[in-house]
């Protein structure tokens, strides 16, 4: 009676154990799932020649939603330039944005600025920004300065996608529509920023003359602050 009980209790057991090892299968419908071979990245391998199981991609390969063929939108340039005595081609870049200008390209172009560029040089892009106070090696230059508002479009596309001195490149982020987005919404700051007002449009002119006068620009408050912080520095 005894084995015969123990018996019973021992294969009880066992289903138990086989329901609870079925329980924590995700793959028991398919089995297959589990039990398939495959191949591990940096693993070894006795099928291909050099030993490893991770391929490189077929030479010329390139993926899908890379933009090829059109090297003024995908790199800011031209044809390179006759050789200069350091041994490098003369650069040549585009000298304006070369995809069409409109109201939604400057949208996504602020918000980017905003959001990846202000961080260091400003939302005016005059290099004032709490970031450039604590940058006392390099500190971010203000990009209204005339050397910049003459580099070409192409160039300014250039160093985002590089990045330049203690600047990194911003090519992971931002797509190639968005860089160009970024370097036509600065050409429009820089614009607002530089441009005397009696080189404005009659029109524009009366709008602005007609503002209170109690109203002032960004660039001017800014301006009248400016004494303040440098008196808090010292």
């Amino acid at each position: 009676m005894n084995v015969a009980i123990q018996k019973m209790v021992g294969a009880a057991m066992l289903a138990l154990l086989a329901l609870a090892a079925a329980g924590c299968d995700e793959n028991i419908l398919d089995p297959m799932a589990d039990r398939q071979p495959k191949a591990l990245r940096y693993k070894e391998s006795d099928f291909y020649a050099d030993g490893l199981w991770m391929r490189a991609p077929p030479e010329g390969t390139v993926p899908r939603e890379r933009i090829t063929l059109n090297r003024p939108l995908t790199s800011g340039r031209e044809p390179d330039g006759p050789i200069q005595p350091n041994t490098e081609a003369l650069p040549h870049y585009v000298s304006t944005v070369p995809i069409p200008m409109s109201r939604k390209l400057l949208d996504l172009g602020r918000k980017r600025f905003d959001i990846t560029c202000a961080t260091c040089h400003g939302p005016l892009g005059d290099g004032n920004s709490i970031v450039a106070t604590q940058m006392a090696l390099r500190p971010p230059p203000s990009l209204m300065k005339a050397n910049y508002v003459q580099k070409p479009a192409g160039y300014v596309y250039e160093v985002i996608t590089k990045g330049f001195g203690m600047m990194a490149s911003y090519a992971a982020e931002l797509t190639v529509e968005e860089r160009w987005a970024v370097v036509a919404y600065l050409r429009a700051l820089q614009l607002s920023q530089t441009t005397a007002v009696g080189a404005l449009p009659p029109d524009i002119r009366q709008q602005l003359e007609a503002l209170p006068a109690d109203v002032e620009s960004p660039a001017a408050a800014k301006h009248e602050q400016q004494p303040q912080h440098e008196e808090e520095k010292r």
